[in-house]
């Protein structure tokens, strides 16, 4: 072993640093006496050093399991640029051509090679099994650990098997194993299967003070929230993370149409773009990476200031290594999390088809991200909590619940009501069981309980079901309960729960927010400019006096609305206001955008930041086919049919496509489906009405007129008067 200066003096040549951070060196020391080793170690501590330095110092080749070939790459390239040792590591891996993978074979028999990164499925391949035994191997050093458990946020089967494969390489080699992110579960369950229980634990914690965490409520104008933001900090490096691929497309796309330097990822791409975007990311030829989870496991770039969840992760150990991609170098890193309860349903069904135990798990998983997004306790103490450790800190002062905290409010009866229920139920019930029983709300499972007949049974019905959610998630929080994982998640009483029980004292809660109020709200609402607006009605109606055309046929009363919230002064500003397209900016727009700029210049007002965004043009698949397919004139039944739609909704299509400016002619159909009377008369309507609602065309219309046949005529008559 080493002695501390020779320690010091290697870290310094290999790697340039005059020390070590955390428990880096103690752990160096450990592994290097032949000790298996486990370390939980956040994002940004410096995890891979634990590794590469004993590596570099011990007799032989250190194996180092890895999940991604982009993980891989990028560490490999670090170690070549970032170290003194030259040229000491490659990895094994389906990327690589038979030639290439011989070259690495040769140089590892060679001794040349002294860290050999493998995915675990080229681990237990039989052929790199035979190869690796006759390899002197130095450890095993399996990173990203937590992909071994069920439990864990990127849980990975092919991990469960590396203990098999290491066994037979090389049986007695010291084990590392490392992560990020593990709750309790997660680092037994590690540990258990890579037969370590007795291995030294290493745990740095997983307060990162300079990181800032805030939750958003996901608005319609979600877009409009994250441009903005990335905007507001321009030139810096971030990610921004999506539930889906196409999501991560149609995101990339619309930053690059708001002149952001921004590119997608994921893993459905090709090999070699993924690897250029990933080059470019941290060469910083590329500010904004939008991608998937597949991104940023393992990327040694520390200087991301800030990372968004345009949709909120699966499970908070997700969402706190992902964040933790933020500000490694110890600066500036901005969090934010956008929020739906949509969003928690599309998780929900993701896990529909799976074994009973893995849906249990991920509706636990997702069930502590939601709690974590709708609290409004500390952030930063919730986090800390999840993961074992307690923040005493009455406010952090960098997240959006202690900067805007809400006040506490009395719930000690409410608490004791809560107790009663768990210990009458034999504290043998999930969250939704007891919450059931304390609104009074005779569930499945409340009924196959016989719940419904406990006298304690509607006992909490003063309080909505929100308020005892808050109460469960802070009682668990301030250490009443716990939730027993492996028992389906039924709630417990600690000790301390049941002092309480036995002597009630003083006890208050902040109670969760309600995101579901405000997910569908428009955001601008109350900033309507009424002067402005009657202004344009004005002119919309000596327009349509002049034009002979009725007032919506120009543009709509939503349109105008959101003309006083944005002001758009140009006419591409004007067509990126909702139902104005290309062809009614051209036609109706020079004299609004005239009087707009002229009302503000007298007025001097200054015009909101984010109306800077620039929509990408819809080039849907649907919308082609219905355009091309009304051009060839076929049947609406049968174009309807070929995308899957009732006709209920391809009329809304077609409304979609007209009143964004397109004009469609539908004569071939209404010749053959629609009398000439109807048409005529349903037209006429139209042409004096002062609005094209239905509700009040379906009143004025003779009652015989359906309402398909006044949709198909108002489609008509809006698109040869307005288009």
């Amino acid at each position: 072993m080493k002695k501390t200066d020779e320690l010091h003096e290697a870290l310094k040549y290999y790697f340039g640093f005059d020390q070590f951070k955390g428990d880096q060196e103690a752990i160096i020391r450990n592994l290097m006496k032949g000790r298996d080793t486990f370390v939980l170690m956040p994002t940004g501590g410096g995890k891979s050093l634990c590794y590469q330095l004993p590596a570099l110092l011990m007799e032989g080749t250190a194996i180092i399991v890895s999940p991604l070939i982009a993980l891989m790459k990028n560490q490999v390239d670090a170690i070549k640029h970032a170290s003194e040792a030259g040229n000491v590591a490659d990895f094994l891996n389906s990327s690589l051509t038979p030639e290439a993978m011989e070259k690495v074979k040769e140089h590892v028999l060679n001794g040349h090679i002294k860290m050999l990164y493998v995915a675990p499925e080229s681990l237990a391949k039989r052929e790199n099994i035979d190869f690796l035994k006759q390899v002197k191997v130095s450890f095993l050093a399996v990173d990203e650990a937590h992909c071994i458990s069920e439990w864990g946020h990127d849980f990975r089967p092919e991990y469960r098997r590396i203990r098999p494969s290491i066994n037979d390489i090389a049986p007695g080699t010291p084990v590392i194993a490392l992560t990020a992110t593990a709750t309790d579960k997660v680092k037994n369950d590690i540990k258990k299967n890579l037969r370590i229980v007795s291995a030294r634990e290493y745990k740095s914690s997983f307060n990162r003070p300079n990181l800032y965490y805030e939750v958003r409520p996901k608005t319609k104008d979600v877009d409009k929230d994250v441009i903005r933001f990335i905007k507001q900090n321009p030139g810096k490096s971030g990610i921004v993370y999506c539930m889906s691929r196409k999501g991560v497309e149609d995101l990339a796309k619309l930053l690059q149409a708001n002149d952001i330097n921004a590119a997608a990822y994921h893993a459905g791409m090709d090999n070699d773009v993924r690897t250029a975007t990933q080059d470019d990311f941290l060469m910083e030829r590329i500010d904004v990476i939008v991608a998937t989870i597949a991104f940023g496991m393992g990327i040694d770039k520390p200087d991301v200031r800030y990372v968004i969840h345009y949709d909120i992760p699966k499970s908070l150990e997700g969402y706190y290594q992902e964040t933790g991609r933020a500000g490694r170098d110890g600066g500036e890193g901005r969090c934010i999390a956008f929020f739906a309860e949509k969003d928690v349903i599309r998780l929900q069904s993701f896990s529909e088809g799976k074994s009973a135990l893995e849906q249990n798990i991920a509706r636990q998983l997702l069930a502590e991200m939601k709690s974590y997004s709708e609290s409004n306790v500390c952030r930063r103490k919730l986090l800390m909590h999840y993961f074992g450790e307690e923040y005493d800190e009455d406010n952090c002062g960098a997240c959006d619940n202690c900067l805007h905290p809400v006040d506490y409010v009395d719930a000690a009866d409410e608490l004791k009501t809560l107790l009663d229920v768990i210990e009458e139920t034999k504290e043998n019930h999930k969250v939704a069981h007891l919450i059931d029983i304390l609104c009074g709300r005779p569930s499945e499972s409340v009924v196959k309980s016989k719940h419904h007949r406990l006298d304690l049974f509607g006992c909490g019905r003063k309080r909505e079901p929100a308020f005892w959610t808050s109460l469960i998630d802070q009682a668990m929080l301030d250490g009443y309960l716990w939730k027993e994982l492996d028992n389906y998640g039924v709630m417990r009483l600690t000790e301390k729960g049941k002092q309480f029980y036995a002597q009630p004292g003083e006890y208050k809660i902040k109670e969760n927010r309600a995101f579901e109020d405000v997910v569908d709200e428009p955001v601008a609402t109350a900033a309507l400019d009424e002067t402005l607006y009657h202004m344009l009605v004005d002119l919309r109606k000596s327009m349509s006096r002049r034009l002979k055309v009725p007032p919506y046929v120009i543009f709509q009363d939503p349109s105008l609305h959101a003309m006083t919230f944005d002001y758009p002064q140009t006419l591409d500003e004007l067509k990126q206001i909702p139902g104005v397209g290309s062809g009614k900016a051209l036609r109706y727009g020079k004299e609004f955008v005239e009087l707009i700029k002229k009302y503000c210049e007298e007025n001097d007002i200054v015009r909101p930041e984010d109306f800077r965004m620039k929509s990408v043009a819809n080039r849907s698949r649907a919308k082609i086919t219905i355009i091309t397919s009304i051009d060839k004139q076929i049947p609406l039944e049968d174009i309807a049919q070929g995308l899957g739609l009732k006709m209920d909704d391809l009329l809304s299509e077609l409304e979609s496509i007209v009143y964004s400016g397109t004009k469609l002619d539908i004569d071939y159909y209404i010749e053959q489906n629609i009398d000439d009377d109807i048409v005529d008369e349903v037209y006429d309507y139209f042409m004096h009405s002062e609005t094209d609602h239905m509700a009040e065309a379906l009143e004025a219309l003779d009652e015989d007129i359906t309402e398909d046949e006044i949709r198909l005529v108002r489609i008509k008559f809006t698109s040869e008067m307005g288009n």
